[in-house]
């Protein structure tokens, strides 16, 4: 006993003694701890230690109505006891580590260790000096003393080389990620979240709220911090980020007040006071146990939803998926920077390995025929024995060998791809911040050129969201324009404004306009200011009102939500009696109401007939002007008994109906011409809206979504289900195939046949391309239909946080022509791609077959090591860079999208790969075997080793790299257009380059000498290699004329085949019933399936060397092959698992 009230003892104590220290009156601990109890004994607690919420508030220093005052020094002091709102980082790589990575590169290695060991040799001096003969031509050459002291620069100028690319390469990283902090930390910006201070309701950037803070939450909202509530209406909340609970709890003041961070309001609204920020908040701790350090990522990745797995956000920490689906699928869209390829880098990839194989392939044989030859010529046919003495100068010689065979690989594997990619897609979404499109995943930009399908939401994106009430049938009179208030009976009116005013939310207000003359600004829920703005225009203040009954005296809110399609609020009459104003979508209220205020303002009945009546006279006239049709109604209850207010259905029914407003949302001036665009571009627009279907069909006719005498489905959200499901309501994709390529606008729709649609058209089979989808929300209703498009657009202004969660980029302004933008920067993306595959392509062909043939034919590549790496740093890095920042033009809206299956390398790409590799073998080919009489001057054929750089070689070498900088500019073009000069000044990176890299060259092969084996030209040569570089602009023209059909065996490379189309969702929907036994075993199975088809494919690469021709027959195959896989895939009992 005595042990236990010391210990009480000392914890008073040490409470008083933290009560000194920051003079607030409970700690940071006692506050944490407080927040890990849930429900009743949460409420029991701070009743018993705080004396209810008014007590905590009191010891926070804070009241509960003004907020915290916003003294500067009472704030800073909240900072430094009970911390900030701010979750610290990760820390970035360091550029070291990004070197580190750079360097893990294979090839890179291989070239290292080759280099390493050319040195080593060099340095090494054999014994046996004066045994020269014995070793044969072998050392013939290297007599020279100097010039065999120059034997360690080849070695030394690979590393050197080596070095240069991987700093290049981990700059690019390093750049991309700096860029991409820069873009989180915008996001982090943008975030704000509705806190009371000083009486005053002010927007604060989540990393500035503090403990003791009055936070208004509500519908929609992403909670910044822990708190406890101190009056809700209504609430309901997603905790499922933090339990895995996709039930949403209720909270209430006095049942379970505790709000956690990271968790969505779903429903309601109220108001919390803040009791623990950042890395003491629930959200945090998790966070801070999972240690913000590097080593525990992948533990991470797993539990946490990391944004875009980059810095830890602001206080965002914990993602969920909508209503808890499943997690699997979560992980899938977080970690795209890891695991999940876009469309295009999957084809790339694919391109990559095919390449690389074939690459692989001829440096091996180039090894061997080198290898053989040497052994050959010097111990059969000169019949000379192996002498110990020599064998290092045969060793240098094999390592000689070795090193051209990794040279070839080097060249022919196009490393550059990747880099090519992320330069294209990151200039781009810096470039779309511009257009207002805030990209969140790099690959959505990408994604969005191949859109074919838009699924848009009417109001805020087609239209202005600037809801003024322009018609109203009030009083049994219809008016066209807003009446008189003394046309109208008082009674009505009184009840009318107070209807309006008090059953809104309280943060919904109507501003003095910005500038002079301007709109007065509409701040919250636009339709609720649209009927604000009908009390200021009947000449009544709706803020008296609002004052004589605070936010705290309403009795009971029923929140709007997309179920209700209505918002009530209860009120207490003086007389103790209940009031109930309603508001809500016209047809909804009006099949509640049995009486109606007649044109004296008395209460009249309203059957059923009258209400047909009514619809067809006052609703339908208005919708088909465009109009949303909002009513408004009421009812009384006596004070006793009290109604049960928890049995919805009996309370909201026997309504007495007041008025029907008809509010008009303006399409935006620019959205008809977007959408007319966005139809020229081959992308079809769809409307799904909550709105009445009259209304939505006027909206989209002005839109140009429909033009009147087409053939085109207007249907609501009831229709489009009969539709679609079958007699036991199960949803049909056959069905959903029936309605959606005629559907253009779909009214009444819930959150959920927004997202049956997109799914079902994702996985329509009816076309032959699988169709893309954008979607755009605001809602956070719209979230699980975000996540399923292929690009999810959120509103920026108007979305609520969770819609800005889950979807892929964000609109800032809004607007659907922002939207038309996107689709330009991702077709451009797709373009820079194929641009820089073009010019990679011709490159890597020629310099694999120049090293390949002249190995063979010369024993020694006519391109040495280090020039390949040059080359290879022209065709790479700064080709990448100069081909993927070409600037969008409006002429990549003309034609249709690409689609997912078509193959990376089109027809006329191929043809301009072949052609050109054909021009410049030719012209090597001259110059390597002629080119000594042409000139007059030494050949540099079979040079012994160590020998000093040749002129010839040098000239091949310069008309080599003369040639690329020229088809570069052949390259800018990849539709066969003629003119390639078009719009060049436009693009000043791709003028630096082409002159930056001609500078380089000069330098090179002036002063390069034996690192770079160049000898100086004179005026004479140099201007033949420009000249001979030049024919490649007239030799494009020659090729552009060239029909495509006259080449048929051209199509299919780089061609996804079906194996890299099956989207790894559709695999992991039954992921979770298979249990661990039978899932190795069915691993097994694949990866021998794997085994079998990989050896398929390396007969098949090998095979295709042989004959040119047969390329095509290989893919033939190895689709077969997958498509096989497929279907044991898609047959249930035998569930493909990916491996990881």
């Amino acid at each position: 006993m005595g042990d236990m009230t010391n210990s009480d003892f000392y914890t008073k104590n040490q409470r008083n003694d933290s009560n000194h220290e920051g003079g607030f009156g409970c700690s940071l601990m006692e506050l944490r701890s407080l927040m890990e109890l849930r429900g009743t004994e949460a409420v029991v607690k701070i009743q018993e230690d705080y004396g209810g919420t008014e007590g905590l508030c009191q010891r926070l220093k804070t009241s509960p109505t003004e907020g915290l005052a916003g003294l500067a020094t009472d704030l800073d002091k909240r900072k430094e006891v009970f911390g900030r709102n701010l979750i610290p980082p990760k820390k970035p790589k360091t550029f070291l580590q990004l070197v580190w990575e750079a360097l893990q590169d294979v090839t890179l290695i291989i070239l290292e260790i080759a280099a390493l060991i050319s040195l080593g040799l060099s340095f090494y001096q054999p014994p046996g000096e004066g045994n020269t003969d014995a070793c044969g031509d072998a050392k013939a050459g290297a007599e020279d003393e100097g010039e065999s002291e120059a034997g360690w620069i080849e070695g030394a100028a690979i590393l050197l080389s080596v070095v240069c690319v991987v700093l290049v390469t981990a700059f690019n990283d390093w750049s991309k990620e700096k860029q991409f902090r820069g873009l989180q930390s915008r996001i982090e910006q943008e975030q704000k979240f509705q806190v009371v201070r000083g009486g005053q309701v002010i927007q604060l950037p989540v990393a500035d709220i503090l403990v003791g803070d009055i936070a208004q939450i509500k519908y929609g909202d992403l909670l910044p911090a822990d708190g406890v509530l101190i009056q809700g209406n209504d609430l309901k909340i997603d905790e499922s980020s933090l339990t895995g609970e996709s039930d949403h709890v209720r909270k209430a003041a006095d049942k379970d007040p505790m709000l956690l961070s990271g968790t969505h309001v779903m429903e309601g609204s109220g108001r919390m006071v803040v009791t623990a920020v950042g890395v003491n908040s629930q959200s945090g701790i998790i966070f801070t146990l999972l240690g913000a350090g590097g080593e525990e990522e992948e533990k991470k990745e797993k539990k946490v939803k990391k944004q875009d797995g980059a810095a830890a956000m602001e206080m965002q920490p914990l993602k969920s998926a909508e209503g808890g689906e499943t997690e699997e699928k979560e992980k899938k869209k977080t970690s795209v920077s890891k695991k999940e390829k876009s469309v295009l880098q999957g084809k790339l990839t694919k391109l990559a390995v095919q390449i690389g194989k074939a690459g692989l392939v001829m440096s091996a044989i180039t090894v061997i025929i080198l290898v053989l030859y040497f052994a050959i010529d010097t111990f059969v046919r000169q019949k000379r024995p192996w002498l110990t003495e020599c064998t290092p100068i045969y060793i240098q010689y094999f390592v000689k060998f070795f090193i051209i065979g990794v040279t070839v690989l080097v060249v022919a594997v196009p490393e550059g791809l990747p880099l090519a990619v992320t330069i294209s897609l990151a200039y781009s979404v810096k470039k779309m911040m511009k257009d207002n499109n805030l990209v969140r995943h790099l690959d959505a930009c990408e994604t969005m050129g191949n859109a074919t399908a838009i699924c848009s939401d009417k109001t805020g994106t087609l239209t202005t969201n600037r809801m003024t009430a322009v018609q109203v049938y009030v009083a049994d009179v219809h008016y066209k324009t807003i009446p008189e208030p003394t046309s109208l009976p008082s009674k009505t009116l009184d009840i009318l404004v107070n209807a309006i005013s008090l059953n809104s939310a309280y943060t919904t207000k109507i501003l003095p306009a910005d500038k002079e003359g301007g709109l007065p600004k509409q701040v919250g829920n636009k339709t609720e200011c649209g009927l604000l703005g009908l009390v200021l225009d009947l000449k009544r203040d709706y803020q008296t009102i609002r004052n004589q009954i605070p936010e705290e005296k309403l009795y009971k809110v029923y929140t709007f939500n997309s179920v209700r399609k209505s918002m009530s609020t209860v009120i207490k009459l003086p007389d103790g009696s209940f009031r109930m104003y309603s508001k809500g979508a016209s047809e909804i209220i009006l099949k509640k109401c049995s009486r109606i205020l007649s044109e004296v303002g008395e209460p009249r009945v309203f059957r059923p007939r009258d209400r047909d009546e009514m619809v067809k006279k006052v609703i339908e006239p208005m919708a088909c002007d465009g109009l949303r049709t909002i009513c408004v109604g009421y009812r009384d209850f006596p004070k006793d008994p009290e109604p049960n207010w928890e049995d919805e259905n009996n309370i909201l029914t026997d309504l007495t109906a007041i008025c029907v407003v008809g509010i008009e949302d303006p399409v935006r001036p620019e959205v008809p011409d977007a959408i007319q665009k966005c139809q020229r571009a081959g992308i079809t627009v769809r409307m799904v809206t909550g709105d009445n279907i009259n209304t939505a069909r006027a909206i989209a006719i002005k839109c140009g979504i429909i033009h009147p005498g087409e053939d085109f489905l207007c249907i609501d959200g009831k229709e489009f289900n009969r539709r679609i499901r079958n007699e036991k309501g199960e949803v049909e994709q056959e069905r959903i195939d029936k309605v959606w390529p005629k559907l253009r606008v779909l009214a009444r729709s819930s959150p959920t046949d927004k997202h049956t649609l997109v799914k079902g058209i994702i996985d329509s089979t009816l076309v032959d391309q699988r169709q893309v989808v954008a979607v755009t929300g605001d809602g956070t209703n719209d979230g699980p239909a975000l996540k399923k498009a292929d690009v999810g657009f959120a509103m920026g202004i108007a979305g609520t946080d969770v819609a800005k969660e889950a979807s892929d980029i964000i609109l800032t302004d809004d607007n659907f022509s922002s939207i038309v933008k996107a689709v330009m920067w991702g077709r451009n993306v797709y373009d820079s791609i194929s641009k820089f595959l073009q010019f990679q392509l011709t490159v890597n062909v020629v310099a694999v077959i120049v090293a390949f043939t002249g190995a063979c034919i010369t024993q020694d590549s006519p391109l040495k090591a280090v020039q390949m790496l040059w080359v290879n740093l022209i065709m790479d890095t700064f080709a990448s860079l100069a081909l993927a920042t070409e600037p969008p033009t409006e002429s990549l809206l003309m034609r249709k999208p690409y689609g997912r299956n078509k193959p990376l390398i089109s027809s006329t790409m191929t043809k301009n790969i072949l052609g050109h590799g054909v021009y410049q073998l030719v012209i090597i080919f001259s110059l390597l075997f002629v080119g000594e009489q042409i000139f007059d001057i030494d050949s540099g054929r079979n040079a012994p080793l160590h020998s000093p750089p040749s002129e010839h070689y040098t000239i091949i070498f310069n008309t080599f790299v003369m040639m690329q900088l020229f088809n570069e500019i052949n390259a800018r073009k990849i539709h066969g257009e003629r003119n390639v000069f078009d719009g060049i000044f436009r693009n000043p990176i791709f003028c630096s380059i082409v002159v930056g890299t001609f500078a380089i060259q000069i330098v090179i092969v002036q002063f390069g000498g034996k690192p770079f084996s160049c000898s100086p030209l004179d005026l004479e040569k140099w201007m033949w290699c420009v000249f001979l570089g030049m024919g490649e602009l007239v030799w494009g023209q020659v090729i552009s004329t060239i029909p495509n059909s006259k080449l048929r065996f051209l199509r299919g490379a780089g061609q996804l085949t079906q194996k890299d189309e099956m989207p790894e969702e559709e695999m992991n929907e039954d992921q979770e019933e298979i249990d661990h036994a039978e899932r190795e075993l069915r691993r097994g199975q694949i990866l021998w399936f794997r085994g079998l088809n990989r050896i398929q494919t390396q007969i098949e690469v090998v095979n295709t060397f042989k004959s040119g021709t047969a390329f095509q027959g290989a893919l033939r195959r190895q689709s077969s092959t997958t498509s096989q896989n497929q279907d044991s895939a898609k047959n249930p009992g035998l569930r493909v698992q990916p491996t990881k």
